[in-house]
C-alpha cells in the first residue's frame, strides 16, 4: 500500500534545509510511516502542478494555489490554507476538482485578537511617539506632554466583522471597561448579547467607534469596503486598525484621511500591496503604527495553525471531514467522496 504523500509549500524549508517556523510541530505526519513528506517550491509565486503530482494533501504557506496548480492524475484531496485568508487559493478549482479547502480559524483566533489589542493600545498610549521622545534625550523629554495619552474606560470599540476573531477581541477587551458595537449580518444576536456587544449598521459602526477594527475576509464584496465616504463618518479622534486584508481599505483614501485629519491614526498590519513598498506615501505619516504583515506571527500563533493544518490532513488520510472547510460545497462532490473513501480503505477510518 502506497503511502499519503504531504506536500507542503517550499516557504515551510530554509534554503539549508532546516524549518522556517520551528514552532510548526511536523512530527505527527514525520513520525507516521504511512506519510511521506515533501516539499515542493513555488513557480513565479505559483504552486506548480508537476510538483503536486502523486500528493494526497497540500499545506500551503504564502504561495498561490491556482487552477493551473491542479494535478492531472485527481489524487490532490484537500489544501490546508496555513491561517485564516485564502485570497490566495482558488476555490473554484479546488471545488470543480473535488479539493476541500481548509483554513485554521481556531489557530488564529487569539494571536490576532491580541494583535487587535497590542494596536488599541499602542495607538491609544501613543507607544511609538513616546519611544522616539526618551531616545531624543532631554530635548525630546520635555515635550512629552504634547502627546497625551488616551484612557480606554468608556471609548467605543468597534468591530468591522464580529466572527470568528472580532468575538475574541471583546472576550479578551472585557476588563477594559470600553463598550462594544459590530457590524455583521451574519451574527447570531445572542453571541452578541452574552459579549455585551451592540450590533448596529455599518455607518452607525463609523460614526460612533473610538477604535474601529477590521475584521472580514477579503472578497468582491468588501474589496474597498473601507471608503472615502465611510472614513469621512469617522470621529477626528477615532482610531482605524486593519489585521484583515489590505485591499479591504482604499489605501489612497486612508492615506487622504490620516494626512487631513479625519481621523486621529490606524495601526495597520496589512497593505494593498505586499510587500508594501519603501516610497508607499503612508510610511511617511507619524500617526500610524505599521507591521509587515506579521503582528500575530508568534510561536503560540504558528503552532496552533501548524496543528490545524495537521489535524486536518490526518482526518482526511482516515477518511473523515476535517474542520474549517470553506467550501462546502465540496462536501457532498462525487470526486471528493470518493476520494475520501478511498484514504479510509487505504489507512481506516
Amino acid at each position: 500500500m502506497s503511502r499519503l504523500k504531504v506536500a507542503l509549500s517550499g516557504d515551510f524549508k530554509r534554503p539549508d534545509g532546516s524549518p522556517t517556523y520551528p514552532s510548526f510541530d511536523l512530527s505527527p505526519l514525520l513520525d507516521d510511516p504511512d506519510v511521506e513528506v515533501v516539499f515542493v517550491d513555488p513557480v513565479d509565486g505559483v504552486m506548480p502542478a508537476t510538483g503536486l503530482a502523486g500528493c494526497d494533501a497540500l499545506i500551503l504557506l504564502m504561495p498561490r494555489f491556482t487552477a493551473a496548480s491542479v494535478p492531472a492524475d485527481g489524487r490532490l484531496a484537500v489544501v490546508a490554507r496555513f491561517g485564516v485568508g485564502y485570497d490566495s487559493v482558488d476555490v473554484k478549482a479546488c471545488t470543480d476538482n473535488g479539493i476541500a479547502l481548509v483554513i485554521t480559524p481556531d489557530g488564529v483566533r487569539r494571536p490576532v485578537a491580541v494583535s487587535i489589542l497590542t494596536f488599541v493600545l499602542a495607538l491609544s498610549q501613543r507607544l511609538l511617539i513616546k519611544d522616539r521622545l526618551c531616545r531624543q534625550g532631554p530635548e525630546g523629554w520635555a515635550r512629552r506632554s504634547d502627546y497625551m495619552g488616551e484612557g480606554l474606560v468608556g471609548k467605543t470599540l468597534g468591530q468591522l466583522g464580529m466572527g470568528n476573531i472580532g468575538a475574541e477581541v471583546f472576550r479578551l477587551a472585557q476588563p477594559f471597561g470600553m463598550k462594544f458595537l459590530a457590524h455583521d449580518p451574519y451574527q447570531d444576536p445572542t453571541v452578541a448579547a452574552e459579549l455585551g456587544v451592540e450590533l448596529v449598521g455599518l455607518e452607525e459602526l463609523f460614526r460612533r467607534a473610538d477604535f474601529l477594527s477590521v475584521s472580514v475576509p477579503l472578497s468582491d464584496a468588501t474589496r474597498h469596503l473601507v471608503s472615502d465616504h465611510l472614513l469621512g463618518l469617522m470621529k477626528p479622534t477615532a482610531w482605524l486598525i486593519n489585521t484583515a486584508r489590505g485591499p479591504i481599505v482604499d489605501q489612497k483614501a486612508l492615506y487622504r484621511a490620516l494626512r487631513d485629519g479625519w481621523i486621529a491614526g490606524a495601526g495597520l498590519d496589512v497593505f494593498e500591496v505586499e510587500p508594501c513598498p519603501a516610497d508607499e506615501p503612508i510610511l511617511a505619516l507619524d500617526n500610524v503604527i505599521v507591521t509587515p504583515h506579521s503582528l500575530c506571527w508568534t510561536d503560540e500563533c504558528f503552532a496552533g495553525n501548524g496543528a490545524a493544518d495537521v489535524r486536518a490532513v490526518l482526518d482526511v488520510m482516515h477518511g473523515r471531514i476535517p474542520r474549517g472547510i470553506v467550501n462546502r460545497e465540496v462536501i457532498d462532490s462525487t470526486a471528493w467522496r470518493s476520494k475520501l473513501a478511498a484514504l479510509q480503505a487505504r489507512f481506516g477510518g
